[in-house]
């Protein structure tokens, strides 16, 4: 049996604080595109040349044009079988803190985005994993326990 179990992808939750709430970011994909019409985080697939940090962070700037002011591995990963593929996807999660009102700029992939709360991208993702840990990553933020051992230097995000 060959192995089933696939580590190519990323998933990326950026937020920004809004009077002192974190609000996270959601982009609708496009039609012509996976996942078509769902409300979903940056995502994408780490290239042969890049670790999983720098394939999100690749992925944030191309999906919205932004880079963020702290950028940190969530300490918990994206598990799903994919039935079709006969697959189990394994994916690291990463967050990333956006400034306040830095404006977004879509690419091809996505239709339209919302900063908006918790409870409102709980009612919007169709994941439940992606539910899970957008819960994770707002507990995190409102308790201030990001660990110094996730936050992920700029420096080691560029080679």
């Amino acid at each position: 049996m060959k192995n089933n179990t696939d580590f190519t992808l990323i998933d990326l939750y950026p937020y920004r604080w809004m009077n002192g709430n974190p609000e996270f970011l959601l982009l609708k994909r496009s039609e012509s595109v996976i996942y078509s019409g769902q409300w979903r985080m940056v995502g994408g697939k780490i290239q042969s040349n890049e670790t999983a940090s720098e394939a999100a962070l690749r992925e944030l700037k191309e999906e919205t044009g932004i880079s963020p002011i702290t950028f940190w591995s969530v300490p918990s990963i994206n598990s799903f079988f994919d039935f079709k593929l006969n697959k189990i996807h394994h994916i690291p999660v990463f967050s990333a803190e956006i400034e306040t009102h830095r404006p977004i700029i879509l690419n091809h992939e996505h239709i339209e985005y919302q900063w908006i709360s918790v409870d409102s991208a709980q009612k919007l993702l169709v994941w439940p994993e992606q539910t899970r840990l957008i819960s994770l990553i707002h507990h995190i933020l409102i308790t201030g326990n990001i660990a110094k051992e996730w936050i992920i230097p700029h420096e080691q995000t560029h080679r």
